[in-house]
């Protein structure tokens, strides 16, 4: 079954050719994918936050799976951060893929980058029905202010309540390369 994925990415690295080696390898090319090309990005920054949000949203909503290209920087990124966060809240498969081990177009790698699934986070309340997002911000988690937290249908159980969590607990972490990422894309997907 083919499964609809959106690339999260911090456009540096496009640049250096990273997440252009994942989005267009030939496993990728077989699935619906959803990304954002430069120039509708740029267009939507002009209008502003929302229609960031509006258009990060629609492209999201038509998935059920985010794939996470891991930079050097990409956990630093506000619109990947809020990409994740919508996905999370969606319902999205999360799975963070490290591009660093791809040789850039200097035909370098680069160290691991950090984790971003690790810079977000949610706290259930005591009820166990609400749910608030939080990020870490300049050495101390904050409250998450791009996308409001909500409510549940139902309680969670009672270990669960009461607790703060890192968004990591949900995602799926690979390396493209040492974890054949060509080879075993299909399968990190669940397609």
């Amino acid at each position: 079954m083919a499964r609809r994925v959106f690339f999260a990415f911090h456009y540096k690295d496009v640049a250096e050719f990273r997440a252009n080696t994942v989005r267009n390898h030939g496993i990728v090319k077989q699935e619906e994918a959803e990304y954002f090309d430069a120039s509708l990005w740029e267009e939507a920054k002009k209008t502003g936050d929302t229609a960031l949000k509006r258009m990060i949203n629609a492209a999201v909503d038509r998935t059920s799976v985010t794939a996470v290209l891991i930079g050097s920087d990409t956990w630093s990124r506000r619109w990947v951060r809020y990409e994740i966060m919508k996905s999370w809240y969606r319902n999205n498969l999360l799975v963070g893929i490290h591009i660093n081990s791809i040789p850039g177009k200097d035909r370098q790698v680069k160290v691991v980058g950090p984790n971003p699934f690790d810079q977000l986070g949610y706290h259930i309340g005591v009820g166990g029905q609400r749910i608030e997002l939080w990020e870490w911000s300049f050495g101390k988690w904050v409250p998450y202010g791009d996308l409001e937290g909500w409510t549940l249908g139902s309680p969670q159980p009672a270990q669960f309540r009461n607790k703060f969590f890192q968004l990591s607990v949900h995602a799926h972490l690979y390396d493209w390369v040492s974890d054949e990422g060509y080879k075993n894309f299909n399968t990190w997907i669940g397609a």
